[in-house]
């Protein structure tokens, strides 16, 4: 999957949000870096998040489920759709 998102883009996050669901895209605090994923799975109070440049992404597959707690926003624009 091609990014959604180029490199230094701006985009707009609430720190404020509703439910987590599979398909959204959230800024995560992983090792103190703010990162940029789409979750992909949440189990119990577990998110299991992907990069959508998969080959070129650093994400749950290679550091594991995070705490719902690591997901500091969901990004609301632009708005970024899985297809």
């Amino acid at each position: 999957m091609a990014p959604k998102l180029r490199p230094g883009q701006i985009v707009l996050a609430l720190r404020m949000f509703s439910r987590l669901r599979p398909g959204q895209v959230v800024i995560i605090n992983h090792h103190g870096k703010e990162k940029v994923k789409r979750i992909e799975r949440i189990e119990a109070d577990k998110v299991f998040v992907i990069g959508d440049n998969l080959s070129m992404s650093t994400d749950s597959r290679h550091f594991g489920w995070l705490e719902s707690s690591e997901v500091i926003a969901r990004v609301v624009w632009p708005h970024v759709s899985n297809s």
